[in-house]
């Protein structure tokens, strides 16, 4: 949306000035932290592809997903595959979703 179009809905419906670009800003700010989080993954060559062998690796959002991501590799992963994780999520991470006490 740009401002010509927001100022004139916003005068229209009677809606305080600002609001649909405010609305504009928070919007382009997830999708950018979509992007970002897409780029950021662990390195998808210490993964056997039957590992995640119902989804494409590249399009899975490592950080939302990440409790199924944990669970998954932790039942049904190798050494090699649930040292990524850690390595990637970090320990306390991995510990916290699996609850495992110290």
């Amino acid at each position: 949306m740009n401002t010509a179009l927001a100022i004139r809905i916003e005068e229209a419906l009677g809606i305080e000035e600002g609001f649909f670009m405010t609305l504009q800003v928070f919007f382009d700010i997830r999708e950018e932290k979509k992007k970002l989080s897409r780029e950021k993954h662990p390195d998808f060559s210490k993964f056997r592809p039957a590992l995640f062998w119902d989804t494409k690796m590249e399009i899975i959002d490592w950080n939302k997903q990440k409790r199924s991501v944990i669970e998954r590799v932790f039942d049904r992963g190798n050494f090699t595959e649930k040292k990524e994780i850690l390595n990637f999520y970090g320990h306390d991470a991995v510990k916290e979703i699996l609850n495992i006490k110290n």
